[in-house]
């Protein structure tokens, strides 16, 4: 599994945690263990920039996700692929964080790698599953961390 990560966010983020719960939901989504996957942190410009050009919507967001191959859940049978890119703001999500930064990108970068592999939350169903999903492999990473 190849996880590249770069922090151009101009904050200091614990960078193991990001990776290792990317891992962990790459692993527990039955996706190939060859498959690739890019993280970025930027700051609040930067998202700004990328949340007009990519959703037309104005500001900062604390996450964007890029899917790539378009690689679905249990697709491992499939060989290795390119997740996609997932972008985290954590000005952003400090700013919106309950319980801490760390947790709150641990749970952004869930919800980044489950948009790459074709969940949504528009309609409340999907907003059920997916949350739910999420919810289990935190906890999951969690109790298996600790």
């Amino acid at each position: 599994m190849s996880i590249e990560i770069a922090n151009e966010s101009g904050m200091e983020c614990h960078l193991e945690p990001i990776v290792s719960v990317a891992e962990f939901a790459i692993k527990a989504m039955g996706l190939h263990p060859e498959c690739e996957l890019e993280i970025m942190l930027v700051d609040e410009d930067r998202m700004s920039e990328l949340h007009v050009e990519w959703m037309d919507l104005p500001g900062p967001t604390d996450v964007l996700s890029f899917p790539m191959d378009e690689l679905t859940p249990d697709s491992a049978a499939d060989g290795p692929g390119i997740i996609g890119d997932i972008v985290l703001c954590p000005a952003f999500a400090a700013a919106q964080a309950k319980i801490g930064l760390d947790d709150e990108l641990a749970l952004l970068t869930v919800h980044g790698v489950l948009h790459c592999i074709g969940f949504d939350h528009a309609l409340p169903e999907e907003e059920r599953a997916m949350f739910a999903l999420q919810e289990k492999i935190l906890a999951d990473w969690r109790t298996s961390r600790s």
